[in-house]
């Protein structure tokens, strides 16, 4: 009575597991459909090491303030990520920052510092602006457009 043998579902996989990603070349920033200044925060991005920045100290002035700030995402917020098509950060990031300036706003007021609640959305906007750069590499670059 033989019976074929069949996988064990519960042995190590044969290949290696995690972050075994091909480094990106300058080719394939090249090609992507993006404006040029997009494809220069692209490299520089890629410089300081990629998603994380471990080598961001090792940029240029210029080049940190680059990948480090966006105005228009500090201006439109939301909206920036929605017409850059990343529709689920912008919902993720938007409920969890109103969910904090609604704790925090009425944290303040308790507190007798209701004054300083006024000054939160600038607080929800330079989360924006910060997140906005390497969100949309995440997207492009690295193909990630999730929740966070």
């Amino acid at each position: 009575m033989n019976q074929p043998t069949q996988p064990n579902p519960f042995a190590p996989p044969q290949a290696p597991v995690g972050d075994v990603a091909e480094p990106l070349v300058a080719s394939d920033i090249d090609n992507l459909p993006v404006s040029d200044t997009w494809k220069t925060r692209f490299r520089i991005i890629e410089k300081a090491g990629g998603v994380k920045l471990p080598q961001f100290k090792a940029l240029s002035f210029g080049e940190r303030m680059k990948i480090n700030f966006g105005v228009l995402p500090f201006l439109l917020g939301p909206f920036y990520y929605l017409a850059k098509g990343m529709w689920k950060k912008a919902i993720t990031l938007f409920v969890v920052c109103l969910v904090l300036v609604v704790i925090l706003g009425v944290l303040l007021e308790l507190a007798g510092l209701g004054r300083f609640s006024n000054s939160l959305g600038y607080g929800v906007a330079a989360i924006f602006a910060v997140r906005a750069n390497i969100d949309y590499y995440k997207k492009m670059v690295l193909g990630q457009n999730g929740w966070w």
